[in-house]
């Protein structure tokens, strides 16, 4: 990898992990993006990568925010065992789903998200 991409790659993970660990979550909505425009990845391959960086950067998020004592362990378990299923229907539907509904869906999502947050 060229130093030019390698630093790209570089910055483009630190946006995400800052939107993360600001909120929690978001850095996969400005990851995949990056990851194809900028770091010239293909669409399957960014939106996989992506999973790949976001687990260890929420671990690290997860770490701080438990220092601060800012988990609801016991409370998050059931969104965890929603999460798991959902990620396993996800992960089996992922190759079936042509790549332009995989932006489309994103993007709605980023889109209902930010709608939300602004009148709510």
């Amino acid at each position: 990898m060229k130093q030019n991409a390698t630093i790209k790659c570089a910055l483009s993970g630190a946006a995400a992990g800052v939107l993360n660990g600001l909120f929690g979550a978001g850095g996969g909505m400005v990851l995949v993006p990056l990851l194809t425009g900028w770091c010239d990845l293909e669409d399957r391959r960014a939106f996989a990568t992506g999973l790949s960086i976001i687990l260890p950067m929420c671990l690290v998020s997860l770490f701080v925010y438990a220092l601060h004592d800012a988990v609801d362990f016991y409370g998050s378990i059931p969104y965890l065992l929603g999460g798991f299923a959902g990620g396993l229907l996800g992960g089996i539907f992922f190759r079936k789903v042509p790549v332009k509904w995989l932006h489309r869906a994103l993007g709605v999502l980023i889109l209902y998200g930010g709608i939300r947050k602004l009148l709510g």
